[in-house]
């Protein structure tokens, strides 16, 4: 059961190797223009304008969390995002403790049917986002797989996610900021994978964020 959960993790932050330029001997320091592996995969999305959300429902990506090995979707991010988790004889997470990312607090966990909502599963791009930007042409398996890929789920405080909505970049970021370029890289990674496009002001938001961040990798 816990190796079953083990072997779907996915790494959430990489560390970039350092680069820096040396100049030629005898000349004046150049300054040439390095684009970080998150700005440059960027730069390949295509820009365009927000389809209408006419017809969206959440069943188009799946009728609730996939199930892989007896363990459904939610618990295994559950799992791989938390500390300390304990996985009961069904695959559920029933206690741990989670680091947030959106606001960097320290959450203690304990299933229950209130008290499981204080975290919740987020879709890094936002389903009815992601249906406004491509996902309409995508397949039903695609979309399927889409709203259960690990690259595209995080384990965040459920008021955060709530605040967060359907929101992309240009709307909503997170309040830990530290951690806003391994947010915008990974939606970025996602939008590529299933060949979704951005907004212009999507694109510049991104943009901001990455120029803090020159190294920034893309998650895998």
């Amino acid at each position: 059961m816990l190796i079953a959960l083990a072997l779907v993790a996915v790494t959430i932050v990489t560390r970039p190797e350092s680069y820096q330029p040396v100049a030629p001997s005898g000349n004046p320091p150049s300054s040439p223009q390095v684009r970080s592996p998150a700005m440059a995969a960027l730069d390949q999305l295509p820009v365009k304008g927000r389809a209408p959300a006419t017809g969206y429902e959440r069943t188009l990506f799946g009728n609730g969390w996939d199930t892989s090995g007896g363990c459904d979707t939610r618990n295994i991010i559950l799992a791989r995002d938390m500390q300390d988790e304990v996985v009961n004889e069904k695959c559920q997470v029933v206690s741990g403790v989670l680091r947030d990312p959106y606001t960097g607090r320290e959450i203690t966990f304990l299933r229950g049917a209130e008290s499981s909502q204080k975290v919740q599963i987020d879709h890094v791009v936002a389903l009815s986002d992601a249906w406004q930007k491509g996902a309409q042409q995508l397949t039903p398996a695609e979309r399927k797989a889409l709203a259960n890929d690990p690259l595209e789920l995080l384990a965040v405080e459920g008021e955060a996610n709530q605040q967060k909505s359907n929101g992309d970049a240009a709307t909503w970021l997170p309040p830990n900021k530290a951690f806003r370029c391994q947010y915008v890289a990974r939606q970025i990674a996602v939008k590529q994978k299933y060949r979704l496009w951005v907004t212009a002001a999507e694109r510049d938001a991104m943009r901001g964020i990455l120029a803090t961040c020159p190294t920034q990798t893309l998650p895998k």
